[in-house]
């Protein structure tokens, strides 16, 4: 006698609908069907096929001999003062990811994580000092969702939907693990699925261009671009990606995207780095580097974030009045300026903190630890 092991089965989280419909039609079965068990698996949040008694029990006879639905093993999770709950999800191999979620009053917003690790290596955060392990594949992505809204649904004792927003701002550079992004956000997005605006998930990177580019044809969502810097030669240094796609190429890129976007703007985000990158001759050249694009319209916002220190950075967190200063001259050339607030800090689950637990298989602790001895010159 055989038994099946429960690895073996086909994880139904990894399919957003066109594929879920392409494998029920491989068990013989119409694509209502597959629109059937959709909205079982992620409306409901269901993972036992005996519940969905709206589906013929031939079909769920299959389901159960051949697939599962399953989500990542949860190796702790920690609420902070704030409210702010962080996740940390076992992805096998001894490698682990973190997803947030932020609750507001007007909303509530899940960080999500798509790879264990990173290997862009950003001076100012921590996964990236952790380096880079693996892609997640669209069911992990997905999976970090599916556990929080029904999780929370559940804490909440609530049939509405909590998440409200969805930002690929977790470990990882989702545009580096773009064929498994793309149908987790479709899932997101799909009536049948989660059913969120294209403005309420935004997808965070540190300038990918080409797959950028592929964003705004295949499935343009909310883009939030990690600048930093205001010229090469400091973003270079701050985010190494640059050295490959330069602001110029960067910028033109996210000026092109536009056309396809849910929004009328993109996001920027600018890490406020103590001496480095938040003098107001700094904020100038951001003035003068965003105002070469656009038309004359007002086509960014700049989203300026307190860096969150850890001890390998080597790096400080501008002052209060630092960051104030840079904002005013912001506003005062007429960008869109807000100030982020950071959440979370106390669980280490703010922006820039998220580590996980990962193997460094590319040794990037060592050549951060090299670079750090590097001293940053203001930049006139």
């Amino acid at each position: 006698m055989t038994t099946t092991t429960t690895t073996s089965l086909t994880n139904l989280l990894n399919f957003d609908l066109p594929g879920l419909i392409a494998y029920c039609q491989e068990l013989g079965e119409k694509p209502f069907r597959a629109t059937q068990l959709f909205r079982w698996i992620h409306q409901r949040g269901a993972t036992d096929f005996a519940q969905m008694t709206d589906l013929a029990k031939s079909l769920r006879e299959k389901l159960t001999a051949q697939a599962r639905i399953e989500g990542l093993k949860i190796l702790t999770q920690q609420e902070s003062r704030d409210g702010t709950i962080k996740w940390l999800f076992d992805v096998g191999d001894g490698n682990a990811v973190e997803a947030v979620f932020i609750p507001e009053d007007d909303r509530g917003t899940l960080c999500v994580s798509s790879q264990a690790g990173c290997a862009v290596g950003c001076r100012f955060c921590s996964t990236g000092h952790q380096g880079f392990s693996r892609n997640l594949t669209s069911g992990e992505i997905i999976a970090q969702l599916w556990f929080a809204e029904h999780f929370l649904r559940q804490h909440l004792q609530t049939s509405e939907r909590v998440i409200t927003n969805v930002v690929m701002m977790g470990m990882g550079e989702p545009l580096q693990n773009y064929s498994a992004l793309v149908p987790a956000l479709k899932i997101m997005l799909d009536d049948h699925g989660y059913g969120l605006s294209r403005r309420r998930v935004t997808v965070s990177t540190s300038g990918v261009v080409p797959m950028m580019e592929r964003l705004g044809q295949d499935c343009p969502v909310a883009l939030a671009v990690s600048l930093h810097a205001p010229n090469d030669a400091l973003r270079d240094y701050l985010v190494p990606l640059n050295k490959k796609y330069p602001l110029a190429e960067l910028l033109q890129t996210c000026e092109d995207y536009l056309q396809f976007a849910p929004r009328d703007f993109v996001t920027f985000e600018y890490c406020m780095l103590d001496g480095v990158n938040d003098q107001p001759e700094h904020a100038q050249q951001l003035i003068d580097l965003v105002r070469q694009y656009g038309n004359g319209k007002a086509w960014c916002k700049l989203n300026l974030i307190p860096f969150n220190p850890f001890p390998q950075s080597g790096l400080q967190r501008s002052s209060n009045a630092a960051v104030q200063r840079f904002a005013q001259l912001l506003t005062q050339a007429g960008i869109v300026t807000t100030v982020r607030k950071t959440r979370g800090d106390d669980i280490d689950a703010a922006c820039g903190q998220l580590a996980g637990d990962v193997k460094d298989r590319t040794g990037a602790a060592d050549r951060m630890a090299k670079q750090r001895t590097i001293r940053i010159h203001r930049t006139h």
